[in-house]
């Protein structure tokens, strides 16, 4: 049997569809096709056929699938299971006798010819027995396929096909081949940005539905949640941090990086009910506090911490904390655990929440083995792990799925193959530039594009930084108005449609996989590799060569369309 799409992408609404597509792929005839999800317009009239059967020899069966437990009363049909329970539908029977007529009429005008083969319209249930014997007007038992006909369900549909098939002609092989190609062609410009926001659309929707974490732990007051990239940990901290918020509670959420802190800082701006007291990264709490800022790494670690706690012990109970979220907790040092624990109002109980993924901790504030010794700042956190990937297809999740651990689970759609531009370290910042052009012109929006470097900055990052101004710079990211560059440790807890992944070496090889790890991971709908693939081997290891062997080599300079690596 063949199938179109060759590989159907079956949603969770459609798991009935997939079983019953599964069942044809096995039972009928090789030359027989198969399509899922056939879409007709008929006048203003819109039209789906689950699954649309062409048998050469025999005749054409149009499948209207109902899942659950499917009943009729007085005439009304009824759907239950889930948990919309009980509920009324529309007659199966009519839903696919009206595509039959609406496949029919489109066709023939697509054609310029009728259609004279016989085609019959079928409903099947298969979670429901239906009686041998039973019938209704309108409607034969030859017509329904029930749980028990999907033994054999081929000899079932020939039947309905040859006995009630609306024609006088078997289908002609000849014929079917001119009809195939009119259900999988289109003939307008593909648009790969629209394509893109409606697959990460439904993804933001699945992202949603982790809400059910805070639900089930809401009465556990120090949690840390642990998952990988993609698995929706900032869109939960943030809803964690309302949800605190609206109990009335003095909530501060935090991050490490600022194009992050941004970002939360937007999300809290549009809240009309209650929001947290602080949004943003640590060190801008203390100066809130009144301590004076400060310059270096050891300043940021030790010294501010340390005069945070000092200054936390003086703190009257109304300027403190209820509840602390913090989100890339991973990122924090140590010491900043501390003194925020000493800004609770009751810093043996005050209620903490972490948001982290142990595979990312690209700054190494602590050797990961203490999280397991109990010795890690946040170790008396209760743990929740997050296994389940959300953000990426499934192909950009497979590249990164050596680096985030035995639990992950890609769940999303198949998307977009990879692409691999093969360059030396040299070369790789100007052809990632030309792989910015070259997708625009395939017809990607500037603002759904992002190039990320591993180890100089980008030229146009480098000028803010030189320039002092950073908080401009990813004020023009949240903007969303053009195309970004930067470099892939200011973009954790970030993402666009498209990354440009810019290996121009790394600093620091102990630290190249985790940086490879965020990279990767920040794309949604198609991910761009350009770089030395010796450099990729040796920072990212045998899994990452073994997963970019299926990438799709591509030459952006020339034009040349992607193929096979």
């Amino acid at each position: 049997m063949r199938s179109i799409p060759a590989e159907p992408d079956f949603t969770e609404a459609q798991s009935a569809e997939k079983v019953i597509w599964e069942k044809l792929r096995l039972d009928l005839p090789d030359d027989a096709v198969v399509a899922h999800s056939v879409q007709v317009r008929d006048g203003r009239a819109e039209c789906e056929i689950d699954l649309l059967v062409f048998w050469p020899g025999v005749g054409l069966a149009a499948i209207e699938v109902k899942g659950g437990l499917v009943s009729v009363d007085g005439g009304q049909w009824y759907q239950s299971g889930g948990a919309g329970g009980r509920h009324k539908i529309q007659s199966p029977v009519v839903q696919s006798q009206s595509s039959v007529h609406a496949f029919r009429t489109w066709m023939e005008k697509q054609l310029g010819s009728r259609i004279s083969s016989r085609f019959a319209y079928m409903a099947c249930f298969p979670y429901t027995k239906v009686a041998q014997q039973w019938e209704m007007a309108g409607c034969t038992r030859t017509l329904i396929l029930d749980a028990d006909d999907l033994v054999s369900p081929a000899v079932r549909i020939r039947e309905a096909i040859e006995r009630e098939g609306g024609g006088t002609n078997p289908l002609a092989t000849s014929f079917m081949e001119r009809m195939l190609p009119k259900l999988g062609q289109l003939e307008s410009v593909v648009d790969l940005s629209y394509s893109a926001r409606e697959a990460e659309d439904n993804q933001d929707h699945l992202t949603e539905r982790q809400a059910i974490l805070l639900a089930a732990t809401r009465s556990l007051p120090r949690v840390r949640y642990v998952g990988g990239a993609g698995s929706g940990k900032t869109w939960l901290a943030i809803e964690k941090a309302k949800r605190l918020a609206k109990e009335g509670k003095r909530v501060g959420l935090f991050c490490y990086n600022k194009g992050l802190s941004q970002h939360l800082r937007n999300q809290v701006h549009g809240w009309r009910q209650a929001a947290p007291v602080f949004t943003g990264e640590f060190h801008e709490y203390a100066l809130t506090l009144g301590l004076r800022d400060g310059e270096g790494q050891e300043y940021f670690d030790e010294q501010l911490p340390q005069e945070l706690l000092a200054l936390a012990e003086s703190l009257p109970p109304t300027d403190k904390l209820d509840a602390v979220v913090v989100d890339e907790a991973q990122d924090f040092a140590p010491l900043w655990w501390q003194a925020l624990k000493m800004c609770l109002k009751n810093p043996e109980a005050g209620e903490i929440y972490a948001f982290m993924d142990d595979q990312q901790d690209v700054y190494r504030r602590w050797k990961t083995h203490t999280l397991e010794e109990g010795s890690a700042a946040h170790a008396d956190l209760v743990p929740i792990h997050i296994d389940d990937n959300l953000r990426n297809t499934r192909r950009i999740a497979e590249t990164f799925k050596g680096f985030a651990g035995p639990h992950f689970r890609p769940r999303g759609a198949t998307g977009l193959p990879v692409r691999r531009v093969r360059c030396s370290n040299e070369d790789a910042l100007d052809l990632a530039g030309d792989c910015v052009d070259a997708l625009i012109e395939e017809g990607w929006a500037t603002n759904q594009i992002a190039l990320l470097t591993t180890r100089h900055r980008h030229p146009v990052h480098q000028e803010h930084f030189d320039n002092g101004t950073i908080a401009d710079y990813w004020r023009e990211f949240h903007q969303d108005d053009a195309e970004f560059y930067g470099h892939v440790l200011g973009f954790k807890g970030l993402e666009r449609s498209v990354i440009i992944l810019c290996v121009n070496g790394f600093r620091d090889m102990e630290r190249a996989a985790e940086q490879l790890y965020v990279g990767l991971s920040r794309a949604r709908s198609l991910l761009v590799i350009v770089g030395d693939d010796d450099e990729i081997t040796a920072a990212g290891g045998r899994n990452l060569d073994l997963a970019l062997r299926s990438a799709e080599q591509w030459l952006p300079a020339a034009g040349t369309p992607a193929t096979r690596a």
